[in-house]
């Protein structure tokens, strides 16, 4: 009786420990105690605990060699110095992420705008080695004023292609051609919009006003509420919203820094020491993706790792484990809500399949062919392709940093059409090019080419064909010759040999114009009255 009692409470404490926190719980049955398993989740953390950063272009960072800088506060009292030899005057990038004490604010700071007009940029690209979630807002604090234009980026794929998450200015319409919108304009229906906001980026002169976010938690509010109390109906979007879930996972985020912050004026050039970009801070609410099959999630050899149940392995529980595979592994589900589906990796003798079949997850069902006397996968999923689902689809390739088993194992070529033979690529992902074409995916021309719809050789340039008697280069695509020349590159004179090149500016006319001018000048005589 004591162990049933110890039983249901542990079963009520997984139903009210939180959302999704618990994978399994012992619970009484007629046959004895058995493990309830449930979809879970670890919890929410700051991730800048974690996260690895890196700035470029190479010497953006101010201090080497030393600088003066002013502040917009006081733009002509510069005597504060950056000197990255003095640990006390240096800003290095990790002070984004350390942890401030006893009041004092440190910040990674970048030159100044000394070399106006030429754009000052800086890139900070932020990365985990694994999948996470944003569970709130993303908060990156400025210190001696905001950006006038940013844009903040995301990649998926670990750094191998970027997307816009937003974008941030004073002047949305004229910086990139958008209208400016805030969260709370979006609806249940566009939420995953990507949008350009101007909150964050105009000047008000307040050095209060530090901060610009993603707001994660106003597009949560969308569907739970202002106080976010009705998770289950966010959860239940989550389900149900097709890229919902996608939107608020990343392996990498960047921020593209495009213009300092300027005072709310012109650039003054007189005074170019005071532009310039410094971050003190910048926080990452999220969880590691486990799919929802872990609860915890663990730094091991310096990286995340999700502590997988559910017979799942991967360090984002992506896989079902060896000899689990007789179902084609799926994440957990947050529904039914409170506890949702597991979808637990299944045995091999857990469910009626073939033992010789193979297919590594990228199927369930195999076909004996008698004639070969072969078992062989069918209808291979995730662009795999072969007998065990083991080689990619024509049009893809193999991802070097996934293991066979694992639904990201085989990447799309792209190849460029224009400037690709066809949309195949080789073994490491790059493309066969056409003559002129270059680059992983032929998107790009060797020197001596131009690229319209394809790469096509220079017709002029800079460098070797070069426009003869004062010619000018178009585009690399012709010669715009002087009116006494001619010819591909103007290397020919209009004047004949032996006659007066002075006159070689006027009109020439053709025999054929001539004796038509001829023949209308004696008409003309005839129908003249005398």
């Amino acid at each position: 009786m004591l162990l049933q009692v110890v039983l249901l409470l542990l079963h009520c404490l997984a139903s009210t420990l939180g959302q999704y926190e618990l994978c399994k719980s012992l619970v009484s049955t007629d046959e004895g105690s058995v493990w309830e398993h449930y979809a879970c989740q670890p919890k929410s953390a700051s991730m800048k605990d974690y996260m690895r950063i890196k700035v470029d272009p190479p010497g953006i960072t101010c201090g080497n060699p030393p600088e003066r800088f002013c502040t917009l506060e006081n733009p002509y009292l510069c005597s504060d110095e950056c000197d990255a030899s003095n640990p006390d005057l240096a800003h290095p990038p990790q002070l984004m992420q350390d942890r401030e004490r006893n009041g004092l604010i440190t910040y990674w700071q970048t030159v100044t705008w000394r070399r106006h007009p030429e754009p000052l940029l800086a890139n900070i690209t932020m990365s985990w080695n694994k999948s996470l979630e944003l569970t709130d807002d993303i908060q990156i604090t400025f210190e001696y004023g905001r950006p006038t234009i940013m844009i903040l980026d995301k990649s998926m794929d670990h750094g191998h292609s970027w997307q816009p998450y937003q974008f941030y200015a004073d002047d949305c319409l004229d910086a990139f051609n958008m209208q400016p919108k805030r969260v709370r304009d979006l609806s249940p229906a566009n939420i995953t919009r990507v949008i350009c906001t101007e909150h964050y980026s105009r000047w008000v002169g307040s050095k209060n006003d530090k901060n610009v976010k993603f707001e994660v938690r106003a597009r949560f509010a969308v569907f739970a509420g202002s106080r976010l109390q009705n998770m289950d109906s966010l959860y239940t979007r989550m389900e149900s919203m097709k890229g919902l879930r996608d939107f608020f996972t990343f392996t990498n985020l960047r921020l593209r820094l495009l213009r300092p912050a300027l005072g709310g004026t012109y650039v003054q050039r007189d005074n170019l020491l005071k532009y310039f970009y410094a971050i003190s801070n910048i926080d990452v609410p999220a969880r590691c993706k486990c799919n929802l099959h872990a609860s915890q999630c663990l730094l091991q050899d310096g990286n995340l790792q999700c502590q997988c149940e559910h017979n799942t392995t991967g360090q984002d529980c992506q896989r079902c484990k060896k000899g689990f595979k007789a179902k084609s592994w799926k994440a957990g589900s947050y529904l039914p809500a409170p506890n949702g589906t597991p979808n637990i990796c299944k045995t091999a003798n857990s469910v009626s399949s073939c033992l010789d079949c193979e297919c590594y997850g990228h199927s369930n069902r195999c076909s004996y062919i008698d004639y070969l006397n072969i078992i062989t996968c069918v209808s291979c999923k995730h662009n795999t392709r072969g007998q065990n689902c083991q080689h990619c689809r024509l049009g893809y390739f193999r991802n070097a940093s996934a293991e066979l088993d694992d639904e990201s194992v085989c990447i799309e070529c792209n190849c460029n059409q224009m400037g690709s033979v066809h949309d195949r690529c080789n073994s490491t992902g790059f493309c066969q090019c056409k003559d002129g074409a270059t680059g992983a995916k032929c998107d790009d021309c060797v020197p001596g080419y131009y690229w319209k719809q394809g790469c096509y050789p220079n017709l002029c340039d800079e460098e070797m064909l070069l426009c003869q008697n004062g010619g000018t280069c178009y585009q690399n695509q012709k010669c715009i010759c002087p009116p006494e020349f001619k010819g591909v590159l103007c290397q020919h004179s209009r004047c004949e040999a032996g006659k007066d090149c002075n006159t070689a500016s006027s009109p020439h006319f053709s025999t054929a114009t001539l004796l038509l001018c001829t023949l209308l000048g004696h008409l003309l005589t005839r129908l003249t009255p005398h």
